[in-house]
């Protein structure tokens, strides 16, 4: 961490003491009760993170700092200041209460339901209240104002809106002034580094040209995170990007060059997968790997007798509403592959990602996803009795891992990792 927490810290959801981990999207911190909430409502609602025991890039934690020292919780509880609401007999939660239903259900209704932030005016046509909040966004980014991006992102701003006017983005704004922790802000609500302006730059380009260096490879990083986050998972180690080194594809300890004829079925699905649908696959074998890594961290830095119970595990990827229900229980099943299963699909995604990087990718038709779509649903057992390698592409009906839908649908962009030089 830059800095350690101060004891006055509290639970944005609960104020109680010493909270150990942070909403990431949401610039909250949280204790460990109200964390195994917002950890069953999926990282489309809350990103979670530890503060200590979690790698942080440094200037993530601090965009996130800032936004709570600076009262981000207000954005989410904003109705709730009101005098009126008490009388109401509307109130947050408080650290006595039980995890469940009482803390359960006003965190639903704070990030899911968004039920105590402020409502602007309704207009006929909300599409323009968007453009109007993008267009503020877009504005607001190049100075250090944090709380006040994050508000309009609250709002239905977009992270990835192109101003007709000035022909760029909120995040080419944000690269040109040097602000590291904004264009990080628009990052976790899915704006693109690769995305180019009427000219053909994109941000990276803008913070290189402004000298702004320290940014301009934290946007490298970000564009390649999804990759770089599988490879880690599996060896411990990152790719070198300062030296152009964009991909590890780790190699299985125990391979055997005899695949089955189950697995290079396998592999050709994914492979001719299109790119769009080889993106969604990947964002959720992503959101998999953090469920992974999350319990883990969970488990290790619990109070086993009081807090580890059925009522704080997450056994599998929570239901995201925007996918179908075909796509939330192959997302699900993700959850039966085990350790060596799983790390066959990290590692052919890994190796496929990196081909499509080198602009040989082929394309994939919809029949065969929907194939492989029913494919998820009945398999699975099969091949795990069988012993072979499982047909890991059975689950390609997995879509993204970001924030609302706007983040979801921007953050696969950066999947295959545009070139950033």
């Amino acid at each position: 961490m830059s800095k350690r927490l101060r004891s006055s810290e509290v639970c944005a959801d609960c104020s109680g003491p010493d909270p150990s981990w942070a909403s990431v999207n949401r610039g909250t911190f949280l204790c460990d009760e109200c964390c195994s909430v917002h950890r069953s409502l999926g990282r489309h609602i809350s990103q979670v993170r530890h503060l200590k025991h979690t790698p942080w890039p440094p200037t993530l934690l601090q965009m996130v700092e800032t936004l709570y020292n600076n009262g981000a919780n207000s954005i989410w509880e904003h109705s709730l200041l009101d005098p009126a609401s008490i009388m109401s007999g509307r109130r947050k939660a408080n650290p006595q209460d039980k995890v469940h239903p009482n803390k359960a259900e006003f965190i639903r209704a704070k990030y899911q339901m968004l039920a105590f932030v402020h409502r602007l005016p309704c207009r006929d046509d909300d599409s323009v209240t968007a453009k109007d909040l993008s267009k503020q966004l877009h504005s607001s980014v190049r100075t250090g104002n944090l709380e006040t991006c994050l508000r309009l992102l609250s709002l239905g701003a977009q992270a990835n809106f192109f101003h007709p006017e000035k022909g760029n983005t909120p995040l080419h704004v944000a690269s040109k002034a040097g602000q590291i922790l904004q264009a990080e802000l628009l990052a976790v609500y899915g704006a693109d580094p690769g995305t180019q302006d009427s000219s053909g730059k994109t941000p990276v380009d803008y913070a290189r040209q402004g000298g702004h260096h320290e940014l301009a490879e934290r946007l490298v990083e970000i564009q390649y995170e999804l990759t770089d986050r599988l490879a880690f998972y599996l060896c411990g180690r990152k790719p070198d990007h300062k030296n152009g080194q964009h991909f590890i594809i780790p190699q299985m300890a125990d391979s055997s060059l005899d695949l089955s004829e189950l697995a290079k079925a396998a592999k050709k699905k994914l492979q001719s997968l299109s790119n769009h649908l080889f993106e969604e696959l990947a964002m959720d074998v992503y959101d998999e790997v953090d469920r992974r890594e999350t319990d883990a961290v969970w488990l290790a830095t619990q109070n086993h007798s009081a807090l580890v119970t059925e009522t704080t595990v997450v056994p599998f990827l929570p239901v995201n509403p925007e996918y179908s229900s075909t796509r939330n229980q192959g997302r699900q099943k993700l959850a039966r592959f085990n350790a060596h299963e799983f790390a066959t699909l990290v590692i052919d995604i890994l190796s496929d990602a990196k081909r499509r990087q080198q602009g040989s990718s082929l394309s994939g038709s919809k029949d065969n996803v929907e194939l492989i779509l029913k494919t998820i649903n009945n398999q699975h057992s099969v091949e795990s009795q069988d012993n072979d390698q499982p047909d890991y592409d059975s689950v390609a009906s997995d879509e993204d891992t970001d924030l609302e839908t706007t983040a979801s649908k921007a953050n696969r962009q950066k999947l295959l990792g545009k070139d950033a030089n």
